[in-house]
């Protein structure tokens, strides 16, 4: 964890190999069920560029001073145009996380990893939290776009991407640019766990679209998105 905030602290962004990343977030034990939930996403219909390719599932969190995160009433998640061009502007309705899966042992952990980090990077206890479960899919001449708009900020405080499996997709390269376009760093999330974390506020990120290996079968990339942002300067 030290190493990791002197490294967030320094360069803005770190990437991180799952074996570290199952050694910081510690057990897991549902960790398989919490996997297999990605195969229950529903279609996000909000796509500007009449892609079908993407599903998810969104919940909102809370955490405040001492107390354990706790789960906001369903809402839905908004990012203004000027972070997300493409599909910004409105507000988004998505189907919410399922209960047993934002209450389990690895949706615990990794909140708790991520507040733990977090909260020794910016002075503040006090945080809004989204979590999206991404599945990104790909068949025979339909690629898959991950961040269909582009390099971009979020418009949070922080970000980890999370990897929790990927099937017959190649490419999916995760790369960060400074806010000057300068190119810092890119990694691909191919072993369940791998995990960029990003200072959204110093950085931008985008992810290039997956392609199947084989063409004959579909594939997907599944990943889950954690963002973290003052309460003060939430909605």
């Amino acid at each position: 964890m030290n190493q990791l905030v002197t490294i967030l602290a320094a360069d803005g962004f770190s990437f991180m190999r799952g074996h570290d990343m199952r050694t910081l977030l510690g057990p897991m034990a549902d960790w398989d069920a919490f996997a297999r939930s990605w195969s229950d996403l529903g279609l996000d219909t909000y796509m500007a560029d009449g892609g079908r390719y993407r599903k998810r599932r969104f919940g909102a969190f809370g955490a405040s001073g001492g107390e354990p995160i706790h789960r906001k009433p369903d809402q839905p998640h908004y990012q203004s145009r000027d972070y997300n061009p493409l599909n910004g502007g409105i507000a988004r309705w998505f189907d919410p996380i399922l209960p047993d899966v934002a209450t389990g042992a690895s949706m615990t952990a990794i909140l708790a990893t991520c507040r733990t980090l977090f909260e020794q990077l910016a002075p503040t206890r006090d945080w809004h939290i989204e979590v999206h479960q991404f599945r990104i899919e790909t068949r025979s001449g339909e690629a898959g776009r991950p961040t269909p708009e582009g390099m971009h900020r979020d418009g949070v405080d922080y970000v980890l991407v999370l990897l929790v499996g990927r099937r017959n997709v190649q490419s999916g390269v995760t790369s960060i640019r400074g806010t000057d376009g300068r190119d810092l760093g890119s990694f691909t999330l191919t072993e369940p766990c791998d995990a960029a974390w990003v200072d959204d506020h110093r950085v931008m990120h985008g992810v290039t679209p997956v392609e199947p290996i084989d063409p004959a079968e579909p594939g997907f990339r599944d990943v889950l998105v954690v963002t973290f942002r003052r309460e003060d300067d939430a909605a």
